[in-house]
């Protein structure tokens, strides 16, 4: 399991996972699922950086891989 700074990340924005979900066009449970150090798609990584108003090139602040 990687760890990942999502969650963290997310909260600091005042951002529900609904809201970040419906953002990044993914499910809520997909959002749950990678703070929980579970794996994605990168083209799901892609969206909720770009949801999270952070660039691709931000990736490792987030997901640290």
């Amino acid at each position: 399991m990687t760890k990942n700074s999502l969650k963290k990340i997310r909260e600091s924005l005042m951002m529900s996972k609904a809201e970040l979900a419906r953002k990044a066009n993914v499910s809520s449970i997909t959002i749950s699922r990678i703070e929980e150090g579970m794996p994605c798609r990168m083209e799901t990584k892609r969206k909720i950086i770009l949801a999270m108003g952070f660039s691709l090139s931000d990736k490792n602040k987030i997901f640290g891989d």
